[in-house]
């Protein structure tokens, strides 16, 4: 049988923030939610997408004046990327079938081995691209490597509980419990979110929560505790991960012609990300700040 192919926006090697180990983390295209605060808007669209970088650009003719004044570029195509002279047009997602991925990703083989590491599939959510996400977990795990699925959650259950079988360990996004305050900082409701993770809970041995910490979002007291005690009532739950924001994606948004709404927001602090650890480890809860195993 034919492997199915996706479309992959990035496969970043030695990554130590998305489950144990020495980790490559491939990033795939597409997601259901619009996080005002999203790492990788350029991965919300389930399409190739082509970005100009500014600081490259030496306006050498080979792009129109309307094409000149947008970052986000539309019109071009694969050749278009390989003659530009400075590698400022750049290609946003490649085509590539599960056996090509995985081929690729098993050069890093003896860094998973010697680490306790593994191949991380994230995106994006990876689950929009279901069979290809699957079957390409299926296919790393059957090659002795560590598998990991990043997934907001909101997908069909039937997608997650196939996509997790093949998974040593789900990263869960939880990002607030109020459902009218998720819709707005996201674009949709957390009801399935939270169903889904209740359910996987019931089946999964290792499931690790992370909660990207937003200031003004999502780090109140009020979320944090509802958070806590959500999470603290479900089974076999692995640990929780606080995953601090930062502000490297807002120039991405400029690219893809979208807003940034946070602006100036600044990174939490340590004492403060230790202050909401201490709100879920008072409840026994295994808590770590960043991605790797508390």
């Amino acid at each position: 049988m034919t492997a199915p192919s996706g479309l992959v926006f990035n496969v970043q090697r030695f990554s130590v923030h998305d489950g144990p180990g020495i980790r490559t983390t491939i990033f795939l295209k597409g997601c259901p939610l619009a996080c005002t605060w999203c790492h990788n808007p350029e991965s919300q669209e389930l399409a190739p997408t082509f970005v100009r970088l500014r600081h490259r650009c030496m306006q050498c003719g080979r792009c129109t004046e309307a094409e000149l004044a947008s970052d986000t570029v539309f019109n071009k195509a694969a050749c278009d990327v390989a003659d530009c002279p400075t590698g400022a047009l750049q290609l946003v997602g490649e085509r590539i079938s599960a056996d090509a991925l995985v081929v690729r990703v098993l050069r890093d083989r003896t860094f998973f081995e010697t680490s306790g590491g593994g191949v991380t599939l994230s995106g994006g959510e990876p689950l929009v691209q279901a069979p290809f996400a699957i079957d390409s977990l299926k296919r790393l795990r059957a090659e002795g490597v560590h598998t990991a699925l990043d997934t907001c959650g909101f997908a069909s259950w039937e997608h997650l509980r196939d996509a997790a079988e093949h998974a040593d360990l789900v990263l869960y996004d939880l990002k607030l419990m109020d459902p009218a305050r998720h819709e707005t900082a996201t674009g949709v409701s957390n009801a399935r979110i939270l169903t889904n993770l209740s359910a996987l809970c019931s089946l999964h041995q290792a499931v690790w929560v992370r909660i990207p910490v937003i200031p003004g979002v999502n780090d109140d007291e009020a979320n944090i505790d509802a958070t806590a005690a959500f999470v603290s009532a479900l089974p076999r739950l692995g640990q929780v991960s606080l995953l601090p924001y930062h502000p490297t994606a807002e120039p991405k948004f400029a690219r893809v012609g979208k807003h940034y709404t946070h602006h100036g927001t600044a990174t939490p602090s340590n004492a403060h990300l230790e202050a909401i650890a201490a709100r879920f480890r008072a409840r026994g809860l295994p808590t770590s700040i960043g991605g790797q195993a508390a």
